[in-house]
């Protein structure tokens, strides 16, 4: 079978799973979700073993440690991906529900019902966490999913793939409702975005070069999760050990991550002082600063920085840290270079922070907190399928009501139009 005819059985059988999805009960679809955790809790010994070739693999090709991390599967991980599908298991399902029923002047009843969106394609990279958060996700929300990740961790998708699928099949639901590409040939990819007839929606997660990708060739609505520049802006009203704090989890928690910091805007009123003390609490923890002239005066081991460094999603303990005028050079600063994802405004000046959250369009913003918390599971939407910076049909992270649609629900007693 060629991959043409691979992909074209994927998509076909997904469309047909789809259809018995979107009737299954809350109920049922809430015990698929806890028999999927608990099997992969009893499964953690297989998911580890092939997790460990995929991390060989990954240490002889050279990528960075940033990366590596991304690849793990440990008992602890393992354990959230568990935690993850029983919260989404708990959640409200937004399958059904009906809002907005208003009465029209001619008798008409007009709502609308959320539905599933039917079958969703995920491509992406990396962090095999994905592979089961998109699934429960998907699942819950009535969608079939196709999943296709990258071959650094295929070993990983494909045995927390077959881990889920049984699942499905012990509860007599069709496996194809679930789906990993076994395959890392880009054809795969380049086919599936030709499935416009079963596939209803893209979802790449990965860096720019592979969503730029996806959004050329696509024949299917794609939805971006383009790279997270995200900034922190200290105010000069901040307190510094707040600020302190709030940068450093934002760049070193887990550096490798679309949410970790990677900008630095400093208020010029503070700099001569926080900068200082910012930079050495920063190279404790092995963060390799890049700065602007104003920044290298009060931190000299601060590489000079360039115009590429504004736009640079670095995944790894490298800062661009920039001393700015005032709030509007900072909004400024963020409109150019941001990639629309997560903006933090530390400050102590209720005006600024009003004006921060009312300027800054990324789509997620915050006051007084580390960007890491830009998050589906830590915002409450259980586990997330991405975080879209595209503004259509959803901006920021991706939960279960962003799988669905609606439709119009009209209720008649005879009427016709004249």
């Amino acid at each position: 079978m060629t991959v043409t005819e691979q992909m074209a059985k994927v998509a076909m059988d997904a469309r047909a799973a789809a259809q018995i999805l979107a009737s299954l009960s809350s109920a049922v679809k809430n015990e698929l979700l806890q028999r999927m955790a608990e099997s992969l809790i009893n499964c953690s010994e297989q998911l580890i073993e092939a997790n460990g070739r995929d991390l060989a693999a990954a240490r002889e090709a050279g990528l960075a440690p940033a990366m590596v991390d991304r690849l793990v599967i440990d008992p602890a991980r393992i354990h959230a991906m568990a935690d993850g599908l029983r919260e989404v298991a708990g959640l409200p399902d937004p399958v059904g529900e009906v809002t907005g029923m208003r009465r029209r002047p001619n008798g008409l009843l007009v709502g609308r019902m959320r539905i599933p969106l039917g079958v969703i394609g995920i491509i992406y990279e990396s962090r095999p966490n994905v592979t089961a958060d998109a699934a429960g996700l998907c699942l819950k929300s009535g969608n079939a999913v196709i999943l296709r990740g990258g071959k650094e961790a295929i070993h990983s998708n494909l045995a927390i793939g077959n881990v889920l699928k049984n699942e499905l099949q012990r509860m007599g639901l069709p496996g194809s409702a679930l789906q990993v590409i076994e395959t890392t040939d880009r054809e795969a990819v380049l086919e599936l975005l030709k499935r416009e007839d079963e596939i209803d929606l893209i979802i790449p997660r990965g860096g720019e070069g592979l969503i730029r990708f996806v959004s050329e060739h696509s024949r299917i609505p794609v939805i971006k999760h383009y790279k997270g520049v995200c900034h922190t802006y200290v105010d000069a009203s901040a307190d510094f050990s707040q600020a302190e704090k709030i940068c450093l989890n934002a760049k070193v928690q887990r550096p490798g991550v679309c949410n970790a910091m990677e900008t630095l805007l400093v208020h010029k009123d503070i700099a001569e002082t926080f900068i200082p003390h910012i930079a050495a609490a920063m190279r404790a923890q092995g963060v390799e600063l890049r700065g602007c002239e104003v920044t290298q005066e009060f931190a000299p081991e601060a590489a000079a920085v360039t115009e590429e460094d504004w736009y640079a999603e670095y995944l790894e303990l490298t800062l661009a840290v920039r001393v700015i005028e005032d709030l509007d050079e900072a909004i400024a600063h963020i409109r150019k270079y941001g990639s629309l994802h997560t903006e933090v405004i530390v400050t102590r000046d209720y005006e600024n922070s009003q004006r921060f959250l009312n300027e800054v369009n990324s789509s997620v913003v915050m006051v007084n907190a580390s960007s890491r918390f830009s998050d589906g599971n830590q915002l409450g939407l259980g586990a997330e399928i991405g975080i879209s910076t595209t503004k259509l049909h959803s901006f920021g992270p991706m939960g279960l009501e962003d799988l669905t649609t609606r439709k119009f629900i009209i209720y008649g007693d005879g009427q016709v139009r004249t």
